[in-house]
């Protein structure tokens, strides 16, 4: 988040967009819904379902998904066309755009209405209520980015936040909603394939020196493989012969599963690393039973970028241990000895490492956090990134050309399926699915239909159907709602019972490696 989450509260727009915030980021949704009823602050919705926010926007575009970015073009192409584009902003703080003005000029809302179904004039009024904001906050989540060309649909928003001069001021920017209460953390730390901690890239020879002098050893200074480069490999050419799979569940949570459950069983070893003997735990040579958020201490690094503490509860459960000894344990058998008292100790070497954490210890953050980049003892965190300027000097706009998604409906599968999650479960289950409250009440997925296509099928809901996709096929029950738009449906990712991640696209965007969850062409039979 370029902002705060604090910030949201003044803004006079507020632009939501791929994102279920009152289910997925419930703290944050009732921000937006008491900015616009206590505040008046506009709201503009763009979701492929009529999600709860609806009901308290000022327009709701119901894109097809898959379509943000033409969506967001037109926005934009209104606000150059009426002049609420801000100059002086644009002048003084960017470049590039002469020629990203140009590349803007075809989409008008009557093409992209001609392309989405949408109202052309309601493309308008989103242009105009956003344009004519100041401030103006962009809130998006993985509605957005779990597409072939999701690092285009970022792009495209941190486009339309500069148009308007509604970066680096209070109640603006681009505003990614981490899906995970410690995203955010897992990349500043170093858990991308390019980077170490605090972005610092593992081929810039400075920052690579400065990590072999701390730790005494040498490190390779070309990137390593994406996730999904990772899974893709496995059996191919013989570069994958082991895993070690920490706190994540692919067996659930990655595209085309019977491709994984495939891979991971040509693995010569696989080590899971886990609270609970997950779906992927369960096909483990060896498992390493890790401690919970209540059994350890630390850090969480949330979506504001605030870093804050974390403190041990109740005491690790048998012989489960926290991450980091378990870690510290394992390398110490490979022949590399940690050598750490504690997770206090650690953070003192984060900070010490990573300009952004430079100005962090645990003292500092005892009763509340702070946001980075604080880079000494006496700066007070950054609410508020890119206030004087950009990293890199100018904000550079990008012209983005629209390709599309990897699959569209045609004969054989006419429906486009989109996924997500659901209010009462949290990502693959793991933990959800093992509340008995929760799970009383939530017990099994549904696939959400429209009404109209329901009628033509002759389904209800509670009748359970045969989804199939080009990877394979599943079952589930029907919900008939009239939040999805005919001819899209929706499914939650969270029950084994009914693994929507069977039937998903492993296409993914070329920059970010992120696979297309959001649109994949399906085709459904009444069982």
């Amino acid at each position: 988040m370029t902002n705060s989450i604090a910030d949201i509260g003044e803004a006079e727009a507020i632009l939501v967009i791929g994102s279920n915030t009152t289910e997925n980021h419930p703290i944050i949704g009732d921000l937006v819904k008491r900015s616009v009823t206590q505040k008046g602050a506009k709201l503009v919705v763009i979701d492929p379902r009529r999600i709860p926010l609806v009901e308290y926007a000022n327009v709701f575009l119901q894109v097809p998904p898959g379509y943000n970015i033409p969506v967001i073009l037109a926005m934009m192409n209104v606000i150059i066309a009426e002049g609420l584009a801000d100059e002086a902003y644009i002048a003084e703080r960017t470049e590039g755009w002469e020629e990203f003005k140009g590349s803007v000029a075809e989409f008008t809302p009557e093409k992209v209405a001609e392309m989405t179904g949408l109202s052309a004039e309601d493309i308008r009024k989103a242009g105009r209520i956003y344009g004519e904001a100041s401030p103006a906050a962009i809130l998006y989540a993985m509605g957005v980015t779990q597409h072939g060309q999701g690092t285009d649909g970022v792009k495209s928003l941190a486009n339309l936040a500069m148009l308007c001069g509604n970066v680096g001021m209070p109640g603006g920017g681009v505003n990614p909603l981490r899906g995970q209460n410690n995203v955010q953390g897992a990349c500043d730390l170093g858990g991308l394939p390019n980077v170490f901690t605090g972005y610092q890239k593992v081929d810039d020879d400075a920052a690579r020196e400065k990590f072999e002098a701390a730790w005494s050893v040498t490190l390779p200074g070309t990137p390593g493989m994406k996730l999904t480069e990772v899974t893709q490999a496995i059996g191919k050419d013989g570069s994958i012969k082991g895993l070690f799979i920490m706190g994540e569940n692919p067996m659930i949570s990655d595209p085309d599963l019977r491709h994984i459950d495939h891979a991971l069983d040509e693995l010569d070893f696989l080590i899971v690393q886990d609270i609970f003997l997950t779906e992927t735990a369960a096909k483990a040579d060896i498992v390493f039973p890790a401690a919970s958020f209540a059994e350890k201490d630390g850090t969480f690094t949330n979506t504001e970028r605030r870093v804050q503490r974390v403190r041990k509860g109740v005491a690790p459960r048998g012989d489960s241990k926290a991450d980091w000894q378990i870690i510290c344990d394992l390398s110490a058998k490979l022949g590399f000895k940690m050598d750490y008292t504690d997770a206090s100790a650690i953070f003192d070497e984060i900070a010490q490492l990573t300009p952004s954490y430079h100005g962090m210890d645990y003292a500092r953050i005892d009763s509340v956090g702070l946001q980075w980049p604080c880079p000494d003892k006496d700066h007070p965190g950054t609410p508020v990134l890119h206030t004087a300027g950009f990293a890199r000097g100018k904000g550079l706009f990008q012209s983005i050309a629209f390709t599309g998604p990897f699959e569209s409906p045609d004969d054989q599968f006419p429906f486009i399926m989109t996924t997500g999650r659901e209010h009462a479960h949290y990502h693959c289950g793991s933990m959800t699915r093992r509340s008995k409250r929760i799970d009383e009440n939530y017990p099994e997925g549904f696939m959400e239909m429209h009404p109209a296509d329901a009628q033509t099928m002759g389904v209800k809901t509670g009748d359970t159907v045969e989804i199939a996709s080009r990877r394979g096929q599943i079952t589930s029950k029907v919900k008939v709602v009239d939040s999805t738009a005919p001819g899209t449906v929706f499914m939650s990712f969270h029950y084994s019972e009914s693994p929507v991640n069977v039937l998903t696209n492993p296409a993914t965007c070329p920059t970010a490696g992120i696979p297309e969850f959001k649109v994949t062409a399906v085709n459904i039979h009444k069982v």
